[in-house]
């Protein structure tokens, strides 16, 4: 969809966008959009990370309270387009976000990094859940570095007899599997960074979703190098009808303006 303005924006009128963060590239686009003459940005994050790093434009905190909720917020605060920049797996917020531009009319752009790809010498072993990942470790390996966020855990806590080393940005939450050691850390990391922690806990299988990015891809590197397995949990498909661009540049272009 295209939105209903363009630069340079109506005299006296201001140009708002909101972008639903948590994500490098909505930190990226809010501070483009923030640079623009007549262009206010407010981003939008959900609350899950108790210090967030710091946003250009405008912050707000919370859930919308669904897809309604969300329509009313963009009538009342008089959006004239909405970025859906979340992480790839936050399969509600992004249905929301559709059904609430629906709804409002206000143009949406989805935004969302490529996700990975396995090239020579990879062994990955694609899950479309984390409960399917667990289902593929007992024939993989019995230490597992564990880096699908701090969410969703209690998909692995039958695991009695596997011994997980966790890696999250905050404290994952309960339930865990009984044999878990946590790894408090935030990327981009390195490979041999990454190298060296695998042949420290001896990991023998390694568990992530498909963020795609730059920031957390050094440890599919290095378990390529080391030769181990890898459990790649599968994005969530977009809603019916949506579409997504890569990029800054192209989500920018979808916005009216010029990269």
């Amino acid at each position: 969809m295209s939105p209903r303005h363009h630069l340079p924006p109506p005299a006296g009128k201001s140009l708002h966008v909101l972008v639903l963060g948590g994500t490098t590239e909505a930190r990226e686009l809010a501070a483009s959009l923030a640079t623009r003459p007549g262009v206010r940005v407010t981003t939008s994050l959900a609350g899950r990370v108790s210090r967030p790093e710091a946003q250009a434009g405008d912050v707000r905190i919370g859930g919308f309270g669904g897809a309604e909720g969300l329509a009313a917020w963009l009538r009342e605060h008089e959006a004239d387009a909405v970025v859906d920049a979340t992480h790839p797996f936050a399969a509600a917020i992004t249905a929301n976000a559709a059904r609430a531009a629906a709804a409002t009319g206000v143009p949406a752009v989805v935004l969302r990094r490529p996700g990975w790809r396995p090239g020579p010498g990879d062994r990955w072993h694609p899950a479309d859940s984390l409960s399917e990942a667990a289902t593929l470790l007992p024939s993989l390996g019995h230490r597992v570095f564990l880096t699908t966020g701090r969410l969703g855990l209690a998909a692995f806590a039958g695991l009695t007899e596997t011994n997980f080393l966790v890696r999250s940005v905050e404290a994952p939450e309960p339930p865990l599997p009984p044999h878990t050691e946590v790894l408090l850390a935030r990327g981009p990391f390195t490979v041999d960074g990454e190298r060296a922690l695998l042949r420290e806990h001896r990991i023998d299988v390694l568990v992530t979703k498909d963020s795609g990015g730059e920031a957390t891809a050094a440890k599919l590197v290095a378990a390529r190098d080391l030769g181990l397995p890898v459990v790649v949990v599968r994005r969530p498909p977009l809603p019916p009808g949506v579409t997504a661009v890569p990029d800054i540049p192209q989500a920018l272009s979808r916005l009216g303006f010029r990269p």
